[in-house]
């Protein structure tokens, strides 16, 4: 029935296992991949499932708040799912957003909104897709048949990470304190130093601090680094 992706994969919710899937078949003819969402009751007995979500896209987030998933896949954009567990042997995609980058990580706002951490993309001169920079995203799924991106913030150029990208613990939000924290290896400009005779990446390494509301979206209330010299220490080089 496919592969998990992590473990907000999986969930446990009045009696039932819930669990979400990308399917890869590779033939001498053909390649083929979707994704699937399957229910089990207590006794692992598959009771309902929705299948082939997204052909040719895989499963980048997933997270199961009561009787909603909220499911990320991508190739070429996001479609951000809202999908309705509340009938076990019936579960339905209510609605879906399509826009360019990814999530990896879904975290909960609140019942109205879902916060996203992962990357921004865009399309390049030869056809396909570029990757760019960390990006930040506030859903508001109040309307689950039409979810919409209410503001977005992106995080330096190609190149930027997180670690909250890969590990969720690195994800630090307090909504009493309307405070999101993320550590960030940030990929500044591109510049051939004449000195050195070859291009090189300036890189910061720290964090950032934002406040967050729905009304206000995402702003900026400073950045933290532990490196006193960083702008001048810390290079990304090119051969």
């Amino acid at each position: 029935h496919g592969y998990l992706l992590n473990q907000f994969s999986m969930d446990e919710h009045a009696g039932y296992f819930r669990v979400a899937t990308t399917t890869y078949i590779y033939t001498r003819r053909d390649n083929t991949m979707y994704n699937n969402v399957y229910i089990l009751d207590e006794n692992l007995e598959q009771v309902g499932k929705i299948e082939d979500i997204a052909p040719e896209e895989r499963i980048y987030s997933t997270r199961f708040l009561g009787d909603r998933l909220y499911m990320v896949t991508f190739k070429r954009v996001d479609p951000l799912f809202v999908i309705d567990l509340s009938n076990p042997s019936n579960p339905e995609i209510l609605g879906e957003l399509k826009i360019p980058g990814y999530s990896d990580y879904l975290h909960p706002y609140d019942e109205n909104h879902i916060i996203g951490i992962g990357k921004e993309t865009e399309s390049n001169q030869w056809g396909g897709i570029s990757t760019k920079g960390v990006k930040l995203a506030l859903f508001d799924v109040s309307d689950v048949t039409n979810p919409t991106q209410i503001d977005t913030y992106e995080i330096g150029q190609s190149g930027t990470d997180s670690e909250a990208l890969n590990e969720h613990k690195a994800f630090l939000f307090d909504k009493e304190k309307n405070l999101l924290v993320i550590p960030v290896r940030e990929m500044k400009d591109r510049y051939f130093d004449n000195k050195l005779g070859y291009y090189r990446n300036k890189i910061w390494q720290g964090a950032y601090v934002f406040g967050l509301t729905p009304e206000d979206g995402f702003e900026v209330k400073g950045t933290i680094t532990h490196e006193d010299d960083e702008e001048d220490t810390n290079y990304y080089y090119y051969g």
